[in-house]
């Protein structure tokens, strides 16, 4: 595993190192600067609030290409009864402190320290990283932020108060941006995304589409 250096912000090339478990490097800080440059690479940050900075790039990778997002009958039924609204940047840091503070049953803590949460909030404040928000009668009941890298959105985490609500939002998203993004970035396989349409794809597939994007702006 490779130690990353504190001050000098790099990581080794994700297309050519390729550990069994995932782990690209551990180490380094998580400055805004070293945090978007991870992004555009296909790495980021994932670990346990009390130990080393962990940074990901997984074989394969589990993403959803928004045209073909899974719509079921009763979602349908949701959405055609207009029982949410749905806006975009409104509320950024509530958004994502509603994410660090909602209960997975499969996860012991949260990962979104308060040090990660001032560097999303300054990416946000950069136009890097965006948030996707859910309201229902004036109530934010559910959304989720990521980082957009030109034709392709980094999903990071998601809530919902009320059933269905970040659902919603999500099949909203896709809906609306499908002409706008080639992918949306999961990360990690759940269950939940996986009903939506989320499927895995080879690492070198997920970062050809990167790059690409990468390379067009």
């Amino acid at each position: 595993m490779i130690k990353l250096d504190a001050d000098d912000i790099s990581f080794p090339d994700p297309m050519l190192y390729n550990p069994d478990h995932g782990v690209i490097a551990i180490g380094g800080d998580l400055r805004p600067e070293r945090l978007y440059f991870a992004y555009q690479l296909g790495i980021f940050p994932w670990y346990n609030e009390d130990s080393d900075i962990l940074w990901w790039c997984p074989d394969p990778r589990f993403v959803l290409f928004p045209k073909e997002i899974k719509v079921s009958k009763s979602m349908s039924k949701i959405l055609n009864r207009n029982e949410f609204n749905f806006t975009q940047n409104h509320n950024f840091e509530q958004v994502i402190r509603a994410c660090q503070t909602t209960y997975r049953p499969d996860q012991d803590g949260t990962w979104l320290n308060e040090n990660l949460i001032q560097s999303f909030i300054s990416l946000h404040k950069a136009g890097i990283a965006h948030s996707y928000e859910v309201w229902q009668g004036g109530e934010l009941v559910g959304g989720f932020y990521g980082i957009k890298i030109n034709r392709v959105f980094c999903g990071e985490s998601m809530f919902s108060k009320v059933s269905n609500a970040s659902k919603a939002g999500f099949i909203n998203f896709c809906k609306t941006h499908e002409e706008k993004f080639d992918l949306i970035d999961c990360q990690v396989h759940t269950e939940h995304l996986e009903s939506l349409g989320a499927k895995m794809i080879s690492k070198k597939e997920y970062l050809t589409y990167l790059y690409r994007s990468t390379h067009a702006e």
